[in-house]
């Protein structure tokens, strides 16, 4: 595993595809789709953008892509604008869904930067089109890059208001057959009940679909869930901010955080 002090020095021609096609076999999911809360990315400030945070992140996911993992990433863009909180500042919630679209974009942008820093070939691509800066997503060219050891960052949702990135997250998983949705965040898993209001929360390891859209569990919502139920893409929910989180779910296959899947074991 490549040491803290190191990461920075990857050379960019370790992401070739016969290096990937030797280390895969070994691991826990060839392809995954990493749903990152955009709130983590604003570090302790609570808003913007802690490049600390930013390139710690993205180092655990460099050391993933070279291990041979093809990694897609859907960020979220709360550290900036949330689009659910646009009726409160008096604007229309479509509107404010659209900066929220904006947001992700940012927080992409800082991604792709951050991993191309590392050695790590990384593509944007965007749900509404912005060309100057990123490519329109195109499932077929997201699957080369992929292919080729390239890390893709889905950027701007869905494209369209109403619905969350934990849905888009879900989306693109689908579209792109990753075996593994992770979302990471600020808490250690799902919880029976709001751990932040209640002492007495416990953990759960282990939960379905069906179960986690019963409960209406908060971490994710309905649509997202039923996407990847149907779909069948378990989905494992992680505390980002416990050190090598990543890394340990998926080079080691530690069972860290609650996993949501078709049948418990």
């Amino acid at each position: 595993m490549i040491k803290q002090e190191k990461r920075a020095g990857i050379n960019p021609r370790s992401f070739s595809i016969d290096f990937r096609r030797e280390e895969v076999g070994m691991l826990p999911y060839k392809r995954v789709l990493i749903k990152l809360s955009g709130e983590v990315l604003a570090g302790a400030k609570g808003f913007g953008l802690d490049m600390d945070v930013v390139l710690r992140i993205c180092k655990d996911m460099a050391e993933l892509a070279k291990a041979g993992i093809e990694i897609a990433i859907v960020v979220g863009g709360g550290n900036i604008f949330r689009g659910v909180n646009a009726e409160k500042l008096n604007l229309d919630r479509a509107q404010g869904d659209y900066m929220g679209m904006l947001a992700t974009v940012i927080n992409s942008l800082a991604l792709q930067s951050a991993l191309e820093k590392l050695g790590v070939p990384t593509r944007v691509q965007t749900a509404i089109e912005m060309k100057a800066i990123a490519e329109p997503f195109i499932r077929r060219r997201a699957l080369r890059h992929l292919e080729k050891g390239r890390v893709v960052i889905f950027a701007a949702g869905t494209g369209s208001p109403y619905f969350s990135t934990d849905t888009a997250a879900a989306l693109r998983a689908a579209e792109i057959g990753a075996e593994c949705l992770l979302k990471v965040t600020k808490v250690d898993g799902i919880y029976d009940k709001d751990p932040s209001l209640n002492a007495d929360a416990k953990l759960l390891k282990e939960l379905t679909y069906e179960e986690a859209i019963k409960e209406q569990l908060k971490v994710m919502d309905a649509a997202a869930f039923s996407l990847c139920m149907e779909n069948n893409i378990p989905i494992i929910v992680a505390n980002i901010l416990k050190e090598n989180t990543l890394t340990k779910i998926l080079l080691e296959g530690k069972k860290i955080g609650t996993i949501v899947h078709a049948k418990k074991e």
